[in-house]
């Protein structure tokens, strides 16, 4: 399957339509985006139960300062809309293939179930009074 590039107008239905979907955060004078480029479109052939589409940067600002993306190209794959991975930099055909599969591996239920508990955690810390929190590991999925 071809690359499908979308906007911040498709970014949200996008992810919720479709189990497994790709990001390719990129702009058109980035070397590195340039480079990662016909990687991405190569490996996208050969998985066609995946979706790999493409954000311009430029274009849609908006929604590049909402994904927090503050290097490109930056890499993100959602999996029953969930994101489960995040990572700047351009990555080899071999690198990509192993993200591609170890997000169709994921055990989905202990995913969503981590998900939720962060969610309880932190709906918890934010009943609290302030200074009153609990630990935290950092860990946050966004909200597209």
């Amino acid at each position: 399957m071809a690359t499908l590039d979308i906007t911040g107008e498709q970014f949200a239905s996008t992810i919720e339509g479709n189990d497994i979907v790709l990001v390719d955060f990129w702009a058109e004078w980035c070397g590195p985006c340039k480079q990662f480029g016909p990687t991405y479109s190569t490996v996208s052939e050969k998985h066609p139960d995946v979706l790999f589409t493409k954000v311009d940067t430029e274009a849609e600002q908006q929604l590049a300062a909402e994904a927090n993306i503050t290097s490109i190209p930056t890499l993100m794959a959602f999996r029953e809309k969930v994101l489960v991975f995040s990572q700047p930099g351009a990555l080899n055909a071999q690198q990509l293939e192993q993200v591609v599969d170890a997000v169709k591996a994921l055990d989905m239920d202990e995913v969503h179930a981590h998900v939720a508990k962060q969610r309880e955690e932190a709906a918890a810390a934010a009943a609290k009074p302030a200074g009153q929190g609990g630990p935290q590991d950092g860990t946050q999925i966004p909200d597209f």
